[in-house]
C-alpha cells in the first residue's frame, strides 16, 4: 500500500487545490432578444449566435 514519505505541507496542498473553486458563470444580455443567457452560447429562444441563425425556431402546433 501505498503511504506518503513526507507530511504535505499547507502550502503545497491549498497549491492543489487552486483549482477545485466554483467558476462563476458569465451571464449576459442578449442584444435582439434582451433575455439572460451565457456568453458565447447559442440563444435557445431565437436560435441566434454571433449574430446568425444557427437553430431554426421551435413553432407551436395545435393539437
Amino acid at each position: 500500500m501505498a503511504v506518503p514519505k513526507r507530511k504535505t505541507s499547507p502550502s503545497k496542498r491549498n497549491m492543489r487545490r487552486s483549482h477545485d473553486s466554483l467558476v462563476k458563470l458569465n451571464i449576459v444580455e442578449d442584444k435582439e432578444s434582451g433575455e439572460p443567457r451565457i456568453s458565447h452560447r447559442i440563444d435557445k429562444s431565437t436560435g441566434m449566435y454571433n449574430g446568425r441563425q444557427i437553430l431554426k425556431q421551435k413553432t407551436k402546433s395545435k393539437a
